[in-house]
């Protein structure tokens, strides 16, 4: 096996800005972009450990057997997609999402590339150590015969087709495929999980086996082994490829919180990209059934991440109980990030109303100012913005609250990956980018709860 060109560093993982900083934004309303600030105190990175480098090949076949015959150089990452308290002081649970993917153009269309398709998603319980991420124990998630769900892509009609390493050979879709972001552990040991593919989220067990997944009314997934519950509204079958759910939380009731990444696509494409306006669902897991459906609305792209304007690249990758029916939503962009307080209300929100209808004309994407048209927007109040503190890398996915004042940070590394057709040098070994999966510990100045 050739060495890889770059070998990852610390200083891979670039902190966004100088300066720690954290602001109480007053309650927002209708646009949400005219937040007052209060003097600002400075919240501080107190520790910052690193995952080690770990062949991808060694670990996906200890934990399902030949299922990985060339993992081409890439190492164990992308670990960053959540992360949640696993008890004991230090230690968390993870989980990755699809697996190595990058895109690669070619007659000037973007392909979709999978250099090891055989990687299958996995839930993975870490410890920070010092300043190193120890793996404590890895779950593989499995259908319901044992098999791997692997995180290809499930079908032609909603999904990217998914190609080799090089984007010329054309690989199989998988309808029990998942691209897995968000986690929380039950009381009873078992997992909840956020998926990007359906959008869905994914009730699994404590060995990993997929007991149900629950997806958008009328998605019709056919041939998954594992059961199949359409019990999401039928408006997110109108979501953004590669733009599902990211965000999941669990509420002290049991009641579990989704976020959609990005607005739907409604009434198209183009009107998601200039959207600002995305959804939260309320999940109960006692009956099975969506209860609640929130309006959200983002703050100006060049608020989130100063020096950026284009507002498709706003995303909600987290989303955090921290008690009662309060949460912490992140915003963010690849290189920056801010964390909003919100408190669920009584009711349904917009569940069930003309704003779960395609036809919604305007749609509720479409609005300039939601409130103004009559939306119930959650109100929100800004406590820290991470771009303004000095130690925190890019691209954070996952958040936990670790204590009153303190939170844990993961990033999300891509396995190393980069796009286009320099990912992978002439012998087809990645060109790693140097990034590294990282905790990240902080401390607020402020408690987080009332």
């Amino acid at each position: 096996m050739s060495a890889r060109v770059v070998r990852r560093s610390l200083a891979a993982g670039l902190p966004l800005a100088l300066l720690g900083t954290v602001g109480v934004a007053g309650t927002a309303t209708g646009a949400q972009d005219r937040n007052h600030h209060r003097p600002e105190a400075t919240a501080r990175v107190t520790a910052s450990a690193v995952l080690g480098d770990v062949p991808l090949a060694g670990f996906s076949n200890g934990l399902l057997p030949g299922s990985v015959g060339d993992d081409r150089g890439v190492m164990l990452g992308g670990i960053g997609s959540d992360i949640y308290p696993a008890g004991r002081e230090g230690e968390f649970w993870t989980v990755t999402d699809r697996g190595p993917n990058g895109q690669i153009k070619v007659d000037g269309t973007k392909r979709r590339t999978f250099p090891v398709p055989g990687f299958d998603p996995a839930i993975v319980k870490v410890r920070v150590s010092g300043k190193r991420v120890e793996v404590l124990r890895s779950l593989p998630l499995t259908t319901r015969s044992g098999a791997p769900v692997t995180g290809l892509a499930n079908r032609a009609d909603r999904d990217e087709a998914p190609y080799s390493y090089d984007a010329k050979t054309r690989l199989p879709y998988n309808p029990n495929g998942l691209d897995t972001e968000g986690i929380v552990r039950g009381a009873d040991g078992s997992f909840w999980l956020a998926d990007e593919y359906g959008p869905s989220l994914v009730h699994v067990s404590g060995s990993g086996r997929v007991l149900a997944r629950y997806v958008p009314e009328g998605l019709d997934l056919e041939g998954a082994d594992y059961p199949v519950v359409e019990a999401l509204p039928g408006v997110l079958l109108h979501r953004k490829i590669n733009r599902g759910f990211e965000g999941l939380a669990l509420l002290p009731n049991g009641d579990l919180v989704l976020a959609v990444q990005s607005p739907l696509s409604l009434p198209d494409a183009d009107a998601g990209e200039a959207s600002r306006n995305v959804r939260l669902l309320r999940f109960s897991t006692r009956k099975r059934a969506v209860t609640a459906e929130y309006a959200y609305r983002f703050d100006a792209v060049g608020v989130v991440d100063p020096g950026e304007d284009d507002t498709s690249e706003l995303k909600v990758s987290s989303v955090v109980a921290i008690g009662g029916n309060d949460l912490l939503v992140e915003e963010r962009t690849d290189r920056a990030a801010r964390l909003h307080r919100v408190t669920l209300p009584r009711g349904a929100g917009i569940l069930g109303s003309r704003w779960d209808e395609p036809s919604a004309s305007p749609s509720y994407e479409e609005l300039a100012d939601p409130a103004a048209s009559g939306v119930p927007v959650l109100r929100k109040s800004l406590v820290v913005d991470l771009g303004k503190v000095a130690g925190v890398p890019g691209k954070i996915e996952g958040v936990a609250v670790t204590g009153r004042d303190t939170l844990a940070l993961i990033n999300d590394n891509d396995f190393g990956m980069t796009d286009g057709a320099g990912a992978f040098d002439a012998d087809g070994r990645l060109v790693d980018s140097g990034i590294e999966t990282s905790v990240t510990l902080l401390k607020l100045p402020r408690p987080l709860t009332r």
